[in-house]
């Protein structure tokens, strides 16, 4: 029996498996939690402060102030979301905008290569329609992160996930 083909992109690239994918994406996911936790030091002192200084002495008597022990740490953490989502946002379309290669994809030696013309650099609007996507629809659609990643075993010619047809690209490997 013959080895089966592999697949390639419209530049001859032999396409990316769902292995050194997936294996990108742990990377990636590694570097950005890493962001997370650095932002989150901050918040979790904040929070801690503002629960402090709430709380009422036994002299005092008064009662807490509920619209600051639930307010303020609701209103820290949705910055702190947002914090994340732009930390996202430059990772994935403003620090590897032209080369299309995150550090995740450089270990695993993958390249996104644009659709219609492979040889075309990446531009911000391209990469910011994929990252919206992947990240910013996983938000508001409960599993569609799933789906978007284990589309590619089933998608043909291109091996692509939703965010990759949504945005015009392919993941090739590079080398």
């Amino acid at each position: 029996m013959p080895p089966l083909p592999v697949p390639v992109a419209p530049n001859g690239m032999p396409l990316a498996g769902f292995g050194d994918r997936l294996l990108a994406l742990l990377i990636d996911t590694a570097v950005l939690f890493g962001v997370a936790i650095v932002l989150a030091i901050p918040l979790f002192i904040g929070i801690f402060a503002v629960i402090a200084a709430s709380v009422p002495t036994s002299e005092s008597g008064a009662e807490p102030d509920a619209g600051l022990l639930i307010g303020v740490p609701l209103a820290l953490e949705g910055a702190y979301l947002l914090l994340v989502l732009a930390a996202q946002y430059v990772y994935h379309v403003e620090m590897f905008g032209k080369t299309g290669i995150t550090w995740g994809k450089r270990a695993m030696k993958l390249r996104i290569i644009r659709t219609d013309n492979p040889s075309v650099p990446l531009t911000r609007g391209v990469l910011a329609k994929r990252w919206a996507t992947q990240s910013v629809v996983g938000i508001f659609i409960p599993f569609f992160s799933w789906i978007d990643g284990l589309w590619q075993l089933w998608d043909k010619p291109y091996q692509q996930c939703l965010h990759d047809k949504a945005a015009g690209t392919i993941v090739v490997k590079a080398g």
